[in-house]
């Protein structure tokens, strides 16, 4: 089976771009949150901490903590059948666990680590790019980002 390699870690510590190092070199990419992002466009919603957070808790009551690995497995097999997988943004210890039961030895996860000051200064200097549809640079200010912070922790 190929790698499957997930990134955990707060927002604006690089995950982004430990996962767009891992695209260069072949890897498919997966981003856990991009379900709640797109959902914020379904609902004609400004992408925003308050919007996000809201729609973030919405899924886990439903699904359980573990509800981005549940709901992007079956997106992660497909990909693994073709080659190496890059997911971006895993959050919970019991998305972990789901995901190492289901691929075992083959999962393999990185833990990028940024001081708070360090990673609220880049998060919120942001511009998000034209053409960003999937909102992967979106900016925050430092209270959105401590909010997040609190929300992921």
């Amino acid at each position: 089976m190929n790698k499957f390699v997930c990134i955990t870690g707060m927002p604006g510590s690089g995950k982004s771009v430990v996962a767009d190092y891992f695209v260069g070199k072949s890897y498919q990419f997966v981003r856990f949150g991009q379900i709640t992002l797109d959902e914020v466009k379904k609902r004609k919603l400004e992408p925003n901490e308050a919007n996000e957070r809201k729609i973030r808790e919405e899924i886990r009551k439903k699904h359980g903590m573990a509800a981005f690995a549940i709901l992007n497995y079956q997106k992660f097999r497909k990909l693994l059948k073709s080659g190496n997988v890059i997911a971006d943004g895993l959050y919970s210890w019991a998305e972990y666990k789901f995901l190492k039961e289901k691929f075992g030895g083959n999962m393999y996860l990185i833990a990028i680590y940024a001081p708070p000051q360090f990673r609220y200064q880049r998060i919120s200097s942001r511009i998000m790019p034209k053409g960003d549809t999937d909102l992967r640079f979106r900016p925050f200010s430092k209270e959105e980002a401590k909010s997040r912070d609190y929300s992921e922790i």
